[in-house]
C-alpha cells in the first residue's frame, strides 16, 4: 500500500526543457545561444535568439522530434525530490502537456535518467478556462498535482493539493488572480517535496 499518488508536470519540474531548447537551436544553427536573461521563464525570453518565420521556424520545429524529448535534462535536485517522495510511500505519476506520438519518448526520458516513475500521460496543451490536465488530474485522484505553469491548476479539484513551481519569475504568467488556484508555492520540486514531507510524516 502507498500513501497516495502525487502527480507531476515534466517541463520545468521534472525536466529542464529551457536547457534543452538551446541544443536544439545549436543543432539547427551550428552555434549555442548566448544566455540573455537566466530568470526568464520562456526558453526565447532566456536566450539570445532570434524570432524565427518561414524556413528558419520550421527547420527549428523540425529539431523537437522523438529524439529531442527522449534526451532531456532533469533539473537540478528533481531527481533526488522523486526519490525522497517515492522512498516516503508515494506513487508517482507524470502528466505532461506534450503530443501522444511523444508520450514513449518522454517516458523513456524519465527512465533513462533515474526517475521513479513508470506512468506517463501525455494532454494536448489549450489555452482556456479549465486547464487541459483537470479532467485526468482530477481522475486519478493524487494526494498532490505539482505543475509550474499557474493556468494548469485552474479546474483542479478542492481536495487535491494543488502545488505550483515559482521557477524563473520574469515574464512569468504564475501570477494574478489564478494564484488563488494554488495550495502551496515552492522554488522547485526539491522545495516541495521537503516542504510535503515534513507536513505529511
Amino acid at each position: 500500500m502507498t500513501k497516495g499518488v502525487i502527480v507531476l508536470d515534466a517541463d520545468g519540474v521534472l525536466l529542464d526543457y529551457n536547457l534543452a531548447y538551446a541544443k536544439a537551436w545549436e543543432q539547427v544553427f551550428r552555434t549555442y545561444p548566448h544566455e540573455k536573461n537566466a530568470n526568464a521563464y520562456w526558453a526565447i525570453d532566456r536566450w539570445a535568439v532570434d524570432r524565427l518565420e518561414g524556413e528558419s521556424l520550421a527547420d527549428f520545429r523540425g529539431a523537437f522530434d522523438e529524439l529531442f524529448w527522449g534526451n532531456i535534462p532533469a533539473v537540478e535536485g528533481s531527481l533526488a525530490a522523486c526519490h525522497a517522495l517515492y522512498q516516503a510511500g508515494y506513487e508517482l505519476i507524470c502528466v505532461t502537456a506534450l503530443p501522444a506520438k511523444f508520450q514513449a519518448a518522454r517516458r523513456q526520458n524519465l527512465i533513462q535518467l533515474g526517475f521513479p516513475i513508470d506512468i506517463v500521460h501525455t494532454v494536448d496543451h489549450a489555452d482556456g478556462d479549465v486547464s487541459p490536465k483537470a479532467t485526468l488530474v482530477n481522475s486519478i485522484k493524487p494526494a498532490a498535482f505539482v505543475d509550474d505553469y499557474l493556468p494548469y491548476l485552474v479546474g483542479i479539484r478542492p481536495d487535491i493539493h494543488s502545488a505550483l513551481i515559482l521557477r524563473e519569475t520574469e515574464m512569468s504568467p504564475n501570477k494574478g488572480e489564478l494564484l488563488s488556484c494554488a495550495a502551496s508555492q515552492h522554488t522547485n520540486l526539491e522545495g516541495f517535496a521537503r516542504w510535503w514531507l515534513t507536513q505529511n510524516s
